[in-house]
């Protein structure tokens, strides 16, 4: 595909907690998706394909977040969906194309008497009955190949310094059917291990992931005049698990969280 349908409602609604470069990484990850129309590699490779190979935390942590791992790499449901609508309405006109033109050609030509009695357009009628059963039948027996989703297990060691709401996270992800792979782990780590050094409560950083739901760790913004993170500030909660909304998605049920929207 070289060109895909972009909403903006629905992209800023599921991304607003992402940093500059994790926005631009999921911005250039899902240009490579639409442009190759196949599944990613692992964020080492990507990082690379899509000039980021100095961030591949970030692009690990998008991949982790949007995409889902399967034998043949990183997929992204929605992408799948999009460009399926995509061949579905090539195949609609190239099978309207092909229609008109043997209706054209149908009405240009001249009975002529064959052997055996038929006319040349009755052979010609005959012979496209029967090659358009033939397609119909070849379609009918061709079944899409389920997606096997394959996660490779988390294999980094856990520093001692870490909180212990670290192993609340890791069951927070297993719960969401997006544990941590060796690369996601490593990365997350090294994330908490700088903003450690920065002097910020990892701790804090850990829960808000949990609380609201994210897959990702995200840093917690200031409470005004308290010293300490805030997690939250009061706003409308989600019509579905009824947590609180950082962003939401307007529909006929009220507003849902990106989260919520994802697993629709």
């Amino acid at each position: 595909m070289h060109h895909y349908p972009f909403h903006i409602g629905d992209y800023i609604a599921h991304t607003h907690h992402l940093s500059l470069l994790e926005n631009l990484a999921y911005r250039l990850l899902l240009d490579q998706y639409y442009l190759t129309e196949k599944p990613l590699p692992d964020a080492p490779i990507i990082s690379r394909l899509i000039g980021m190979r100095e961030q591949v935390a970030e692009v690990d942590a998008v991949l982790q977040e949007f995409f889902v791992q399967t034998d043949d790499g990183w997929v992204n449901k929605r992408a799948e969906k999009e460009i399926e609508f995509y061949h579905a309405r090539l195949e609609a006109a190239s099978r309207g194309g092909k229609a008109s033109a043997e209706s054209r050609a149908k009405s240009k030509l001249i009975e002529r008497p064959l052997n055996g009695g038929l006319s040349g357009l009755e052979v010609d009628l005959s012979f496209a009955s029967s090659n358009q059963n033939h397609n119909q039948n070849h379609n009918q027996n061709l079944k899409p190949e389920p997606i096997k989703p394959k996660v490779k297990p988390a294999g980094a060691e856990a520093p001692a310094w870490l909180p212990p709401n670290w192993k609340t996270y890791i069951e927070h992800r297993k719960e969401s059917l997006k544990p941590l792979t060796a690369t996601a782990q490593t990365a997350a780590i090294e994330k908490l291990s700088r903003w450690k050094a920065e002097g910020k409560d990892i701790s804090a950083i850990i829960t808000q992931s949990v609380e609201n739901g994210w897959s990702g760790l995200f840093e917690v913004k200031q409470g005004v005049g308290q010293g300490k993170p805030s997690i939250a500030s009061p706003s409308p909660s989600c019509c579905v698990c009824k947590g609180v909304l950082k962003g939401f998605v307007e529909t006929q049920s009220g507003k849902m969280c990106g989260t919520c929207w994802d697993k629709r």
